[in-house]
C-alpha cells in the first residue's frame, strides 16, 4: 500500500481530475446503485404514483357524479317546490272561491229570512187589525146601542137590528174616513 501511495505522490496529478480508475470504479457502482434502484425502487415509485393519480382521477370522477346527482337533486326539490307553490295557489284560490260562495249562500240565506220575518210581521199585523177592527166593532156596537137605547127611551136588545146599525154606523165612518184621506 505504501508502494500505491508513493506512485501515486509520483504522478502529481492535479487535485480535481480523478484518476482513471476512480472514475471506472465510481462508474460501476453508479451504474449498480442505479440499476438497483430501477428494478426495485422505481417500480414501486410508478405504482404508488399510478395509484395517486387513479385516486385522483376516481376522487374528481366520484365528485362529478356527487355534483351532477346534487344537481337533479336539487332540480327535483325546485320542481317539487314549483308544484307546492302552484298547489297552495290552487287551494287559495278554491278557498277564495269558496269563501264567496258561502257569503253568498249566507247572503241569500238572511235574505230568504229577512223577507219571510218581514211577511210574519206583516201576516200578525194583519191578524192584530183584523182583531182590533172586531174588537172595536163589538165595543162600538155596544157603546153606540147603548146610547142609542138611551136617546131614543127603548130598548134596542134585537140583535140583527142591533147588528145592522152598527154595521151601518161603521161603514159611514170608514166612508167619511177613506173621505178625509
Amino acid at each position: 500500500m505504501n508502494a500505491l501511495l508513493l506512485a501515486a505522490a509520483a504522478e502529481e496529478q492535479p487535485p480535481l481530475i480523478p484518476h482513471l480508475d476512480e472514475l471506472v470504479i465510481g462508474l460501476i457502482a453508479f451504474v449498480i446503485v442505479f440499476g438497483f434502484l430501477a428494478k426495485k425502487l422505481l417500480p414501486n415509485i410508478n405504482n404508488v404514483l399510478e395509484q395517486r393519480r387513479e385516486a385522483i382521477e376516481g376522487g374528481i370522477e366520484k365528485a362529478e357524479s356527487a355534483q351532477i346527482e346534487a344537481q337533479s337533486v336539487l332540480e327535483q326539490y325546485k320542481a317539487q317546490l314549483a308544484e307546492a307553490r302552484h298547489e297552495a295557489a290552487r287551494l287559495r284560490q278554491e278557498a277564495t272561491e269558496q269563501g264567496t260562495a258561502i257569503i253568498q249562500e249566507m247572503k241569500a240565506e238572511g235574505q230568504r229570512q229577512r223577507e219571510e220575518i218581514i211577511a210574519a210581521g206583516h201576516t200578525q199585523i194583519e191578524a192584530d187589525r183584523k182583531a182590533a177592527s172586531a174588537s172595536l166593532r163589538q165595543d162600538v156596537g155596544k157603546l153606540a146601542t147603548d146610547l142609542a137605547g138611551k136617546l131614543v127611551g127603548e130598548s134596542l136588545e134585537d140583535v140583527a137590528r142591533q147588528s145592522r146599525t152598527i154595521d151601518r154606523f161603521l161603514e159611514e165612518l170608514e166612508e167619511k174616513a177613506e173621505a178625509v184621506r
